[in-house]
């Protein structure tokens, strides 16, 4: 069986004690590992997930996109933007519009880059631009 790699893995990195040091998995939280395990529980059925958690379909769609949108910036070797997933969450709850939450990451980026700090990273791509 062929193995998977990404770029941001050490070339030497060994499964063992203290293995995610260095693996973008280090970088989720308890509870997004958390979610992972469940889902490969689940044999990746995001049903099984919902029943699982007690919760809708969509709301563990939701949560799962999340993840997904903080594991591929830790991949890319990008650092999450909180203030990206507080608004993607926002518009996925139908509590904020994509245009808004487009304007507030606009403006904390161009606010961020006229102080000299790298303080928002992550696309405007996804959730946010529904």
């Amino acid at each position: 069986m062929a193995s998977l790699s990404f770029n941001s893995v050490p070339a030497d990195w060994q499964p063992g004690a203290g293995a995610l040091e260095g693996h973008p998995l280090a970088q989720l939280t308890p509870e997004d590992l958390d979610l992972i395990v469940a889902l490969v529980l689940e044999s990746g059925s995001l049903k099984g997930l919902a029943k699982r958690y007690r919760v809708s379909y969509p709301t563990i769609r939701s949560r799962l996109d999340g993840v997904i949108r903080r594991l591929t910036a830790a991949v890319e070797g990008r650092t999450p933007s909180p203030l990206h997933d507080l608004l993607a969450d926002l518009i996925e709850r139908g509590e904020l519009h994509g245009p808004t939450a487009r304007k507030i990451l606009e403006a904390a980026r161009s606010s961020a880059t006229n102080a000299g700090l790298g303080l928002v990273e992550g696309s405007l791509d996804g959730p946010v631009d529904q």
